[in-house]
């Protein structure tokens, strides 16, 4: 078994202040569709929340080694903190903050 890639300090050149893996803790909730490219993407393998450039807030889904697949842009932290548990049950108890 290989061991998870770690989360990396800046994502899309944006400082990560929050992450969490997507994982059996959580459910995704079917409340929203990711189109990528034309194509559906399936269930993010991580999260990540970015501080942006512009004063707003980056969602990121992620694969598993934290690439980033899809994002939202949001005016605040906690407006994507929703957004992720509108996406995802069980998110709101797993969030790490380096």
């Amino acid at each position: 078994m290989t061991s998870p890639t770690a989360v990396p300090l800046f994502l899309e050149g944006m400082p990560v202040v929050a992450h969490t893996r997507i994982d059996e803790r959580h459910r995704p909730t079917g409340n929203c569709r990711h189109i990528v490219d034309g194509e559906l993407v399936g269930t993010a393998a991580g999260l990540a929340i970015c501080r942006g450039s512009d004063g707003g807030f980056y969602l990121f889904g992620c694969d598993a080694d934290w690439n980033t697949v899809t994002d939202t842009w949001h005016e605040s932290v906690d407006d994507a903190l929703h957004q992720a548990a509108f996406e995802y049950e069980g998110v709101d108890l797993t969030w790490n903050w380096p």
